[in-house]
């Protein structure tokens, strides 16, 4: 069994692992990742952060791989790994010369099912994990961006970080962390994605030797609350020794399934430049963007950016933006507001559509290039929507309209659906 070029093998295991395989020869290469339908969407007050911690606790062995070794295992053969948590799923990737991917993938199949989860070593990362709740809240923008989630979602579960409340962190016990692994770390709520150098026979039926032991469970199927329609829009402000300014505009935004998203994909890039939707892609300079011309090349702003989001539930469209030390928020929002007004009256002309269209898929296409990009994307686009998303993204992007920019605007951009966050700092406050 072997592929054509760009063709993805998709299967599924008797035990529910979904497993997508690609080759891709251009290098000797394998990237292999395993993403748990499990996020900071999946916890409760009480429980939040557990996600997050639950991943730091994979990598603190198993009685087959015991903490440590398996680090130097893979740097020694050239490898690389690392695990991310995010508000609807958490990942591991190994991404080894093409002859050394095994150990990525018993690795894998062993820490499924039998991570330790030993008293010390919860402790030791809560330390570790409080430690890293105490980094983020020095930073302005962080604790901006909390209050302003936590205003944005009243009811469903994003309305705190993946982090995690600094109340949970503290109070969390070591059977609090085995029963969410024990729920959520099972090959029915898993997802395998493999890109690179292989054979796709060969490669499945290493996988399958595997991971086929591997007992399935029942769906651990979260109950979401769904976030009832803003009726007016919030405004929170934020206070700190920092000396820098910032504000952060959010307007509820669709999720990724909705056709909605891909013009407003759009919008954000003729409005601050297009969002990066993969977690390792870097950005594009955005200096032709009109939120850039406005506020940056008009002397109001350091920095302005927007950030659209690929989730399972509708989530935020943001607009971030660094005020400059002489200007003030209420001036950078004017200016927001004024250039919302253009949008939202006036027709974007269609070479400006067609210019925005190209940055978005120039962005989209640099960030699915190499061999671990082509794995994250096999994987990641399964947690909300399904491949095909991935496959007809660029497409559906051309077939955007100057129409469907403005509609979608009109229903989106209002004073009513956003949330307005202002960091300021303190009277006399200096930076340090």
């Amino acid at each position: 069994m072997s592929t054509a070029p760009d063709t993805v093998l998709k299967t599924r295991l008797r035990n529910g692992l979904e497993v997508r395989l690609k080759e891709v020869h251009t290098a000797p290469l394998i990237s292999s990742w395993i993403w748990y339908r499990v996020g900071s969407r999946n916890e409760t007050p009480g429980t939040t952060g557990i996600s997050h911690w639950v991943e730091h606790m994979q990598f603190k062995g198993t009685p087959t791989f015991p903490a440590g070794i398996l680090d130097r295992a893979i740097s020694r053969d050239g490898g690389m790994w690392n695990a991310m948590t995010w508000v609807d799923w958490t990942a591991y990737f190994e991404t080894m010369p093409a002859d050394k991917v095994s150990l990525g993938l018993r690795l894998e199949a062993d820490r499924m099912v039998n991570s330790l989860f030993e008293e010390a070593e919860v402790e030791s990362e809560r330390t570790v994990i409080i430690s890293e709740r105490q980094g983020h809240e020095n930073d302005p923008t962080f604790r901006l961006a909390e209050e302003l989630q936590a205003a944005a979602f009243r009811v469903h579960s994003y309305h705190h970080e993946v982090i995690g409340d600094m109340a949970d962190l503290d109070r969390m016990t070591r059977d609090d962390l085995y029963h969410h692994y024990r729920r959520y770390y099972n090959p029915g709520n898993a997802v395998l994605s493999v890109a690179g150098d292989f054979r796709t026979r060969s490669m499945l039926e290493t996988i399958r030797g595997l991971f086929k032991d591997i007992p399935s469970k029942a769906g651990a199927v979260p109950q979401i609350r769904p976030e009832p329609l803003q009726r007016g829009e919030k405004r929170v402000t934020v206070e700190g020794v920092e000396d820098t300014i910032h504000l952060e505009v959010a307007y509820h935004a669709p999720n990724a399934a909705n056709p909605d998203f891909f013009p407003l994909a759009v919008l954000d890039s003729v409005l601050g430049g297009a969002s990066n939707l993969n977690m390792f892609g870097s950005g594009i300079p955005n200096k032709t963007s009109r939120l850039y011309r406005a506020l940056v090349s008009g002397g109001i702003a350091a920095s302005v950016r927007g950030q659209l989001s690929a989730t399972i539930d509708p989530h935020l469209y943001s607009i971030e933006i660094t005020v400059r030390p002489d200007r003030t928020p209420e001036e950078a929002l004017a200016v927001l507001d004024w250039e919302i007004d253009r949008i939202l009256n006036e027709k974007i002309v269609a070479v400006e559509l067609s210019k925005a269209i190209k940055q978005a898929r120039a962005l989209f296409a640099y960030g699915s290039e190499s061999i671990t990009n082509q794995a994250f994307w096999m994987g990641y686009s399964e947690m909300f929507a399904d491949y095909s998303w991935f496959e007809t993204y660029l497409d559906r992007l051309s077939e955007v309209k100057v129409g469907d920019v403005l509609d979608i605007a009109q229903k989106y951009l209002v004073g009513s659906n956003r949330i307005v966050g202002i960091y300021r700092p303190k009277n006399g406050a200096r930076g340090g």
